[in-house]
């Protein structure tokens, strides 16, 4: 077991996430930011040298590099990303913004489920179609037009939160599908029960980053308690304007995301698998 890549690399997460959080609390000027942002990136760097070193690494980077592997795991990535973050705003936006008691905020999230559901039947016939490379930037281009949406029209009504919804949970469904198959080719043989864990993983990660995202932006932006039961007209506008921000932000991320996993899969010895 690799124990000391373990404890490194679950550093390095908390300490990433970690750290947005202190810089809104205690301002640049504080030490102990910084402190955690070097710890962090000292982190990251030590795991890297651990990864390379180790016999038997926790996480083979060599595998991760390779273009199907890498393709898989970013649009695996932009799915948790966006879908953790855009789950995460809508609930307070609609409980906190909109002043909608929890039982319908449930219901209002209803599109993303019901999407998730009933397009399972269609996948299949969806990729076979498609082809596995196109259904994957398809389904990953929906999930980040879905950030996009939520972001620029999320503030003028419920309309625009359901078809960024509908988009997001669309798209997550095609992706979540063809990128694990894609991870899976991409491994030799002999490896491919690590694919399973490199997509949770993938997934995980990102989720737990989109949550972090949106909740730094909202302590920077809102002033005040966020909980409290009436808002000042200016705090309206603060949070409006910290879910746009949020929003818009992490469509960039899951953008990159993306067009990064689209480059991997135009590889030449990605074509060739």
């Amino acid at each position: 077991m690799d124990v000391l890549g373990a404890v490194l690399g679950t550093a390095t997460i908390v300490l990433a996430l970690v750290t947005p959080t202190v810089f809104v609390h205690e301002g640049a000027a504080g030490w102990r930011p910084w402190t955690l942002a070097a710890l962090a990136a000292a982190g990251a760097v030590l795991f890297v040298l651990r990864e390379r070193a180790a016999r038997h690494p926790l996480l083979d980077l060599a595998l991760v590099a390779r273009p199907l592997v890498a393709s898989g795991l970013a649009y695996k990535a932009a799915a948790g990303l966006a879908t953790a973050g855009l789950g995460y705003l809508v609930t307070l936006h609609l409980q906190l913004a909109w002043g909608w008691p929890p039982g319908l905020a449930a219901l209002g999230m209803l599109p993303q489920v019901v999407v998730l559901i009933a397009a399972g039947p269609f996948i299949g016939p969806f990729v076979e179609r498609a082809g596995g490379a196109r259904a994957a930037w398809l389904g990953a281009v929906a999930v980040v037009s879905g950030l996009a949406v939520y972001a620029l029209l999320g503030r003028l009504g419920y309309a625009g939160v359901a078809a960024a919804l509908v988009l997001v949970a669309a798209g997550m469904r095609v992706v979540g599908v063809v990128a694990a198959v894609n991870v899976l080719r991409g491994l030799p043989d002999d490896r491919t029960s690590i694919g399973a864990a490199l997509t949770d993983t993938a997934t995980e990660v990102t989720s737990g980053a989109g949550i972090a995202i949106g909740g730094t932006v909202l302590a920077a932006v809102f002033t005040g308690d966020l909980a409290a039961p009436a808002w000042s007209a200016q705090q309206s506008a603060q949070f409006q304007d910290a879910v746009t921000i949020a929003g818009l932000l992490l469509t960039g991320m899951a953008a990159a995301l993306v067009s990064w996993g689209m480059l991997r899969a135009r590889h030449p010895s990605a074509a060739a698998r």
